[in-house]
C-alpha cells in the first residue's frame, strides 16, 4: 500500500511542471484531463482520471510543499505517558515518532474488547477542530465545563468499538512543531504527516483491522480529514464536518481581507502560499471540487449546516455536484453523500450518529472484502 502511495505521488510530480504553468482545468468539470499543453481530452475511463488526479495532487502540492517521503518514515517509537480506565475502553496518552527530531503527542483510545484479544476492530482518526485553549482533549472526552459541546466524537467512536487515534494540529494549544526546521512549507502538510504517521501507529495496534481506517473531523478536522485521505488511500471512509467550501466562496464578503497574508487559509499553520492568490483565487491549482473527487472511489460524507457561518452549505453542494460524476465513473455513486442539518458551524448528536453509522457502514464492507 504504501508503495502504490509513492507510486502516485511520482506521477503527480511528473505532471506538475508542465499542469500547473498551462491554465488550470475547470473545477466544476472533473472529467476532463490534460494532454499535453492546453490540449484535453475527455475522461472515460478511471485509468482516464488517474491523470487528472496526479494533476490535482501536484497542485496540492504546488501549494502545501512536498508530501515528506522515505526518509523521513523512522520508527515510530509509541511511547504510553498515561492510561485511564474509561470503562469500555483505555484512553492512551501516547507520543510517537512522525520523522527525525518529531515526536507528536496523541491520544489512542482502545476498546477492552480489543486489548483482551476478543475482536479485532477497524481503527479511525479523530481529526480535532480549531481549539487553542485545549488542543485534541475535548475530542476524546476530557473538553472543560466551558468548552464547546458536540466535538467528543473520538470518545463516542471508541464506545462504539473503534480504536481511535485522535492527533494534535501543528501550532494550536501546546503542540507547537519547528515548521521550516523540519522542512515544511506550510502547517497543512505537517499536519498531513502526522496524520499518516498516525495511520502507521494504528496499524501497529494488536487488534486494528487492516482492512481500511477511517478519518473523521469537524471544522479544521473537517478538511484536515479530506487532505489527509488524498494522500493515503488507506482511508477508506470519510466524513467532514462544517470542514469546508469553495476557495472562491471562503467569506467572499470579506475576501479582501481573508486572503491576505496570516488570515484563513493563509496563516503559517496552513497554507501561506495561497496568500500569492489573492486577488486571482481562480487560479489556486486545486479545490474541494477536485479533492473530492479525488477521494473516489472511497466513502465520503459531507455535514453542511444550513446555518454556517463558516462554510456555505450552497456552495458546498456545488462541490459535491461536481465530485458526483467521479464516483459515478468507479460505479460507486452511493459512497458520495451530503447532509445539511438546521443548525450552525456544530456537529450536533443526530448529525454524530450519521457520521458513526457511515464509518461502521463502509469500514465494515471494506473488512468484509
Amino acid at each position: 500500500m504504501i508503495a502504490r502511495i509513492r507510486i502516485a505521488m511520482t506521477l503527480a510530480v511528473l505532471v506538475s511542471g508542465a499542469a500547473l504553468r498551462a491554465e488550470r482545468l475547470d473545477r466544476e468539470n472533473l472529467l476532463i484531463y490534460r494532454i499535453d499543453g492546453d490540449r484535453t481530452a475527455a475522461v472515460k475511463t478511471p485509468a482516464d482520471w488517474q491523470k487528472r488526479r496526479a494533476e490535482i495532487v501536484a497542485g496540492m502540492q504546488s501549494v502545501m510543499g512536498p508530501l515528506p517521503g522515505a526518509e523521513k518514515r523512522v520508527p515510530l517509537d509509541v511511547t504510553v505517558v498515561s492510561e485511564t480506565d474509561c470503562g469500555s475502553f483505555v484512553r492512551r496518552e501516547i507520543l510517537y515518532t512522525a520523522e527525525p527530531g518529531g515526536r507528536v503527542p496523541a491520544f489512542l483510545l482502545i476498546p477492552k474488547v480489543v486489548l483482551q484479544g476478543q475482536a479485532t476492530r477497524p481503527g479511525i482518526l479523530a481529526l480535532m477542530p480549531t481549539n487553542d485553549t485545549e488542543g485534541n482533549r475535548p475530542v476524546v472526552g476530557l473538553q472543560s465545563p466551558t468548552a464547546k459541546p458536540n466535538r467528543n466524537y473520538g470518545e463516542e467512536l471508541a464506545q462504539r468499538g473503534f480504536v481511535v487515534l485522535a492527533p494534535p494540529y501543528p501550532h494550536l494549544f501546546t503542540y507547537k512543531p519547528d515548521l521550516k526546521g523540519l522542512g515544511y512549507r506550510s502547517g497543512t502538510m505537517k499536519a498531513i504527516w502526522d496524520n499518516i504517521r498516525g495511520l502507521d501507529v494504528l496499524a501497529a495496534t494488536p487488534g486494528v483491522s487492516t482492512a481500511g481506517f477511517g478519518a473523521v473531523g469537524h471544522s479544521l478536522g473537517g478538511h484536515n480529514s479530506i487532505y489527509t485521505a488524498v494522500f493515503d488511500a488507506r482511508i477508506k471512509a470519510i466524513v467532514s464536518s462544517c470542514g469546508f467550501d469553495s476557495y472562491l466562496d471562503y467569506y467572499a464578503e470579506k475576501q479582501a481581507t481573508v486572503w491576505r497574508p496570516g488570515q484563513g487559509w493563509t496563516q503559517d499553520r496552513y497554507m501561506p502560499a495561497l496568500a500569492d492568490y489573492a486577488g486571482r483565487l481562480k487560479e489556486i491549482p486545486f479545490d474541494f471540487h477536485e479533492l473530492i473527487g479525488a477521494l473516489a472511489p472511497r466513502a465520503f460524507l459531507a455535514l453542511s449546516p444550513t446555518g454556517d457561518a463558516n462554510f456555505k452549505w450552497q456552495s458546498v453542494d456545488r462541490v459535491i455536484a461536481a465530485a458526483r460524476p467521479v464516483y459515478q465513473l468507479h460505479g460507486v455513486a452511493d459512497r458520495i453523500a451530503v447532509e445539511h442539518p438546521d443548525c450552525q458551524h456544530d456537529f450536533p448528536p443526530e448529525m454524530r450518529e450519521k457520521a458513526y453509522q457511515w464509518v461502521e457502514r463502509f469500514l465494515n464492507q471494506s473488512a468484509a472484502r
